[in-house]
C-alpha cells in the first residue's frame, strides 16, 4: 500500500508556472506507475499526465501537451509535474494517482491509490 500527499498548487496569473510535488509513503515506489489527474468545479476528474514504472515513458492528454512535464525521483519517493505557460482552463484540483501497473491507464477509476489533491488557480 502507498499514501500519496501532493503539495505546490496555488493561486498564479496566466503564463506563470507551477511545480507540483506528491510524495509517496510506503515500499516500492519504484514498482508504481504514477499519472497526475484533475478535476474542475462541475466536471468529472480528467487524466492530464502518467510517468510508466521502470521505461519512465510519459504520457500526456492533448490538452497539456506541451506545456507540462511529470517526472519522478525514486531516490525522494516522489513525484512531480512542472506545469508551464499555465492557463486560466487549467484552473483545478490536481491529484496524484498510484497503481502497481505497466502501462498506459487514462480512466480514474484504474487508479488504486490518490492524494487528498491540491487547489491550482489560475487568473487571466
Amino acid at each position: 500500500q502507498v499514501q500519496l500527499v501532493e503539495s505546490g498548487g496555488g493561486l498564479v496569473q496566466a503564463g506563470d508556472s507551477l511545480r507540483l510535488s506528491c510524495a509517496a509513503s510506503g515500499r516500492s515506489f519504484s514498482s508504481y506507475s504514477m499519472s497526475w489527474f484533475r478535476q474542475a468545479p462541475g466536471k468529472e476528474r480528467e487524466f492530464v499526465a502518467t510517468i510508466i514504472r521502470g521505461s519512465g515513458s510519459t504520457y500526456y492528454a492533448d490538452a497539456v501537451e506541451g506545456r507540462f512535464t511529470i517526472s519522478r525521483d525514486n531516490a525522494k519517493n516522489t513525484v512531480y509535474l512542472q506545469m508551464d505557460s499555465l492557463k486560466p482552463e487549467d484552473t483545478a484540483v490536481y491529484y496524484c494517482a498510484a497503481k502497481q501497473f505497466y502501462g498506459l491507464l487514462m480512466e480514474s477509476a484504474d487508479w488504486d491509490y490518490w492524494g487528498q489533491g491540491t487547489q491550482v488557480t489560475v487568473s487571466s
